[in-house]
């Protein structure tokens, strides 16, 4: 994806140059409304886009090594191509305001011109930059994570060593054996998936695929067509897949804090819903997949 999206850039950001989007090298005409006369450092001057008179814009003046420079607020009825052109280059001044800075050709006379900023390679600067921010976020949500993380497994840890977490699957035997009749009641495979099923329910991800990596591979031993999965394996798949889910996930706590408070009710209501409809799909496809067997070998 990322190689893709350097393409793309390179693409775009060529397509620009050849297609001259940003018009570079070019001069805009403009007619300032006023004598620049003895100029003064930040002087305000007004004028107009070559002839038309029905936008009159504002602009300041000031003196540099090179040249003159003109100041335009952004948040005036500038030209089209000049709102792009600032969408890409434009700063901000003292005061905070979004400010256009173009290169006057003189000020010898009232029609003079301006050339503004050259634009260039912006695809690429937008990709470079969203990578150096997204491997910075990487890093900051990690090292939050890490005490979010440390307390729920260490939680989960101490559950399983005190006999907390085999007294749960004893309380959810009774459904686990309807969801998945086909796995013996004392096979590792029905522990392994409520450890799982116990971490998505606590809103721990990370933790819960090892314990759903498990459940596959003890399911995996049990299915005589190694070839094809069986029921319990597509049962377990759908579940996880629903997300069960009652607290928020560890990486939304660490993201929102204590916001996540109200996404509470919003995240068991959607739970209730993915669960009821992938378990209703599993037993569905799980009876005509019986029911086509049956036929088959009648």
């Amino acid at each position: 994806m990322i190689a893709l999206s350097f393409f793309f850039a390179l693409y775009q950001d060529l397509n620009d140059q050849i297609t001259d989007r940003w018009q570079n090298d070019q001069s805009f005409d403009i007619q300032l409304l006023q004598s620049v006369g003895q100029l003064e450092d930040h002087q305000k001057v007004q004028f107009i886009v070559g002839s038309n008179t029905a936008d009159t814009l504002l602009g300041s003046v000031t003196k540099k090594s090179s040249g003159y420079e003109l100041a335009i607020a952004v948040n005036q009825a500038i030209p089209t191509h000049w709102q792009a052109v600032a969408s890409e280059v434009a700063g901000k001044n003292a005061a905070g305001s979004v400010m256009l800075r173009a290169t006057l050709s003189s000020i010898e006379s009232r029609s003079t011109s301006v050339s503004l900023p050259i634009v260039k390679w912006v695809k690429m600067k937008a990709i470079t930059n969203a990578a150096i921010d997204m491997a910075e976020t990487a890093v900051s949500l990690a090292i939050g994570l890490i005490g979010v993380m440390a307390f729920w497994l260490g939680l989960m840890q101490i559950g399983y060593k005190s006999g907390l977490i085999e007294g749960m699957n004893k309380i959810v035997a009774p459904l686990m054996r309807r969801l998945f009749p086909d796995v013996p009641a004392d096979h590792p495979a029905m522990s392994a998936i409520s450890l799982n099923m116990a971490a998505n329910i606590l809103g721990l991800g990370n933790a819960a695929t090892p314990m759903g990596i498990k459940a596959m591979e003890e399911l995996q031993k049990l299915n005589p067509n190694k070839e094809e999965a069986t029921d319990a394996m597509c049962m377990f798949l759908a579940i996880n897949t629903s997300s069960v889910q009652l607290l928020p996930p560890a990486t939304l706590i660490a993201l929102m804090g204590a916001s996540t408070n109200e996404l509470l009710i919003p995240i068991i209501f959607a739970t209730l819903c993915s669960s009821i409809v992938a378990i209703t799909a599993g037993k569905w496809f799980s009876r005509k997949s019986k029911k086509l067997r049956v036929e088959g070998v009648n």
